[in-house]
């Protein structure tokens, strides 16, 4: 049937998403590290870093994803690779 034909056999993800699901206790870098991995402005990174949980980075690649994750925790954010 037609449902048969839309389901994608299992691949190996290639494109990740990178949520931030807590802020942590020092939100100021936290936004200046959203504003550089995004390249978005002061007050689209804050809207972003006070809407927990929320998407940063869509359709990275591992690599770029493990990177940014790893940026985001340094400044106390938790954050979660999707």
């Amino acid at each position: 049937g037609a449902a048969e034909a839309d389901a994608a056999p299992e691949e190996e993800k290639t494109d990740f998403d990178v949520q931030l699901k807590e802020v942590g206790s020092q939100k100021i870098p936290v936004i200046k590290e959203v504003r550089a991995v995004t390249g978005l402005g002061l007050k689209e990174a804050k809207e972003k870093v006070e809407g927990v949980p929320t998407v940063i980075k869509e359709g990275v690649p591992q690599e770029e994803a493990d990177k940014i994750k790893e940026q985001l925790e340094a400044v106390g954010a938790v954050v979660e690779i999707l």
